[in-house]
C-alpha cells in the first residue's frame, strides 16, 4: 500500500529534492511535503511539482506540529550534513545532524499516523583503517570506531533511531547505508575530491573505492519509501577501483602526499574553498571502504544499473581532463618499462638470476 503523505527532510539538496520530485510524479501518493531551511533553487521548485515546500528547522520542537498538522506517516530523512563548511562550522553541523535528528525522532515518538522510517546513512559507520576487512556486510562493526566527524554523527544517527524503533515497534524503520555518491549532478565529497585539477593522496597508500551513481541511489530512496522493506541494507555499485585508477581515468595529476602533511593539505584546501575534507576522510581515502550488496540485491530487491566503474565513466562527462587518461596511462608505461630494463640491467650486472616479469593479469590491473 504506498503512503499517504510523506514528509522528506534536506530538500533544498539534489537528492532530498530529486526524491520529493519523484514521489511528487507518483499519482498513488496523497501529499509530499519537503521540509528544510532554506528554500530550493527555482530550478528545483519547478523540478518539485505539487511537492508542498516547508521553510522549517528540524532542530526546532515545531517540526513536531508540521507532522502533527499533516497526519504523516512516511518520514525520510535525509538532512543530515557531511561537510563543516556546508553548515557553518564543526559545531553547527554537529547540531543539524545529531540534534535535529533526535528532535525530528521527537516529534515521530508523538506522532500516531506514523507507519515507515526511512533513514539516509552511510557506510562511513564502519569507519576505515588498516584493519578492516575485504567486504563489510550489514552485521559488523567497525575496526576503529569513528571518533569524530561526519562518521561519528552517522553512528550516534543510526543509534537513535534504532531506540525509537524500539519504542515504536510497529513503525517500519528502514536504515540505508549509502556508499560514496558519483554523478553529474550530485554535489558529493568525492566529486568535488575528483575536480581538484592537482590531487593529493597519501603516500604509500592506494585505496579501494565503491561507488554509487546518482540515479541507483535515488531509485533505492524511491523504493524504500514506496516499499515493504525493514531493516539496514548497504548499498553501492558492483566492483571496485582503486583510488589512482578513478584520477588517472579523470585525466587528474596525482600528487603522493606523506600522511602527516595531509592535515596541513586539507586545511589549505578548505581555506581556498577546493574540497572541505576533514581527518576521517583524508583516512577513508588511505584505506577505502568496501560493503558487500547481496542484502541490497536479494532482500531489498534492487540491483544498481551502475557499476563503480560505469558510474565514474559517466560522471567523467562533466569533467574536462587536466591531463589526457591517453597520456597518463603512455608516459607510466614508459617510466615502468624504463624502470625494470634498469632493474634487469642492475640484476645482469650483479650475476644473479633475473627476476620473473610480473603476471600480464597483475600487470593489466595496475594498468588500468
Amino acid at each position: 500500500m504506498p503512503p499517504a503523505v510523506v514528509l522528506v527532510t534536506g530538500v533544498s539538496r539534489w537528492l532530498g529534492g530529486a526524491l520529493a520530485a519523484e514521489l511528487a510524479a507518483d499519482p498513488s501518493i496523497g501529499r509530499v511535503i519537503g521540509v528544510d531551511t532554506v528554500p530550493p533553487s527555482p530550478e528545483m521548485l519547478r523540478r518539485l511539482g505539487r511537492t508542498e515546500f516547508v521553510r522549517a528547522d528540524i532542530r526546532n520542537p515545531l517540526i513536531s506540529k508540521v507532522i502533527a498538522a499533516a497526519s504523516v506517516d512516511t518520514v525520510v530523512h535525509m538532512n543530515i550534513s557531511s561537510t563543516p563548511a556546508g553548515s557553518g562550522g564543526r559545531t553547527p553541523m554537529k547540531e543539524l545532524n545529531v540534534i535535529g535528528t533526535m528532535q525530528l525522532l521527537a516529534a515521530c515518538q508523538r506522532a500516531p499516523s506514523l507507519r515507515r522510517f526511512v533513514l539516509k546513512s552511510t557506510s562511513a559507520v564502519y569507519g576505515a583503517s588498516s584493519r578492516d576487512p575485504a567486504v563489510f556486510t550489514e552485521a559488523m562493526q567497525a575496526r576503529a570506531v569513528p571518533s569524530g566527524g561526519f562518521a561519528r554523527d552517522s553512528v550516534d544517527i543510526e543509534g537513535y533511531v534504532r531506540a525509537f524503533s524500539r519504542r515504536r515497534p510497529e513503525v517500519d524503520v528502514a536504515m540505508l547505508r549509502f556508499t560514496n555518491f558519483i554523478g553529474p549532478r550530485i554535489d558529493s565529497l568525492l566529486t568535488g575530491f575528483f575536480r581538484m585539477p592537482v590531487v593529493p593522496t597519501a603516500l604509500g597508500y592506494d585505496a579501494r573505492v565503491q561507488l554509487l551513481h546518482e540515479d541507483d541511489a535515488l531509485a533505492v530512496l524511491t523504493r524504500a519509501t514506496t516499499g515493504p522493506f525493514t531493516g539496514t541494507v548497504n548499498v553501492g555499485g558492483e566492483g571496485t577501483l582503486l583510488l589512482s585508477q578513478a584520477i588517472r581515468r579523470l585525466g587528474r595529476v596525482q600528487v603522493p602526499v606523506p600522511t602527516p602533511a595531509l592535515g596541513s593539505v586539507g586545511r589549505v584546501s578548505r581555506r581556498f574553498g577546493f574540497v572541505d575534507y576533514s581527518p576521517e576522510q583524508m583516512r577513508f581515502l588511505n584505506f577505502g571502504r568496501v560493503v558487500d550488496t547481496t542484502v541490497l540485491r536479494e532482500e531489498f530487491g534492487y540491483t544498481p544499473r551502475y557499476t563503480t566503474e560505469a558510474a565514474l565513466t559517466d560522471y567523467a562527462r562533466t569533467v574536462p581532463p587536466v591531463v589526457s587518461p591517453r597520456l597518463v596511462h603512455s608516459v607510466t608505461t614508459r617510466v615502468r618499462s624504463v624502470l625494470e630494463q634498469a632493474g634487469d640491467t642492475a640484476t645482469a650486472v650483479g650475476g644473479r638470476l633475473r627476476p620473473a616479469p610480473p603476471a600480464p593479469g597483475l600487470r593489466a590491473v595496475r594498468d588500468a
